[in-house]
């Protein structure tokens, strides 16, 4: 492993073990549903669906869709 993975690492396990990684995660969700962000995806997600037919997308098509605009 090299030094940079090694301190990712180490930061990431201070981060768990001092719970801030969850709240940090609790405040990224927050903030992008203050944004519309969460809405916006989830109307493009609508779009893509509605365009292909809910036959024809599966999961995997639909994450591969969404993903650049995400």
């Amino acid at each position: 492993m090299n030094k940079d993975a090694q301190m990712r690492a180490a930061i990431n396990q201070k981060l768990i073990e001092t719970g801030e990684r969850e709240r940090l995660k609790e405040l990224l969700r927050a903030k992008l549903i203050e944004c519309g962000w969460k809405d916006q995806l989830k109307a493009h997600c609508k779009e893509v669906i509605k365009e292909k037919g809910l036959e024809h997308v599966t999961v995997d098509d639909l994450v591969a869709e969404i993903t650049p605009k995400g």
